[in-house]
């Protein structure tokens, strides 16, 4: 079972920029789809970006060009940089991993997930 702490929420002002990071232990991230999902009060949790063991990216529309994820596979860590924040990006903020090459902008499939971190964005 793979265990994530997620850091880097704060409060920044519209316009701003955030990165977050999610740190990883328990296996080798390499073999594991990624992604980041958030959720904001009284609304679903959603799928923001994943990031699958080759690299490619999958972002949602109301993010792309805007926020761009990554991974360090050897330093087991996800990171979201995040750009251009508006007040609509206040969410708590989630990574989660999947074993294999399936990283959909959705849930289930994954399979380990952190605590989250709060963004929140100031107009």
């Amino acid at each position: 079972q793979v265990q994530l702490v997620e850091s880097g929420g704060d409060s920044v002002q519209a316009g701003g920029s955030l990165r977050l990071s999610c740190a990883a232990s328990g296996d080798i991230l390499a073999d594991y789809c990624m992604a980041w999902f958030r959720q904001a009060p009284g609304k679903q949790r959603d799928g923001v970006a994943s990031i699958d063991i080759r690299g490619r990216t999958s972002y949602d529309d109301s993010v792309k060009g805007r926020f761009t994820i990554s991974r360090d596979n050897a330093k087991n860590t996800l990171s979201l940089q995040m750009n251009s924040l508006k007040p609509e990006d206040t969410a708590i903020y989630y990574c989660a991993t999947r074993r294999g090459g399936y990283c959909p902008l959705i849930d289930p499939p994954y399979r380990s997930w952190g605590q989250g971190t709060q963004v929140t964005v100031s107009s």
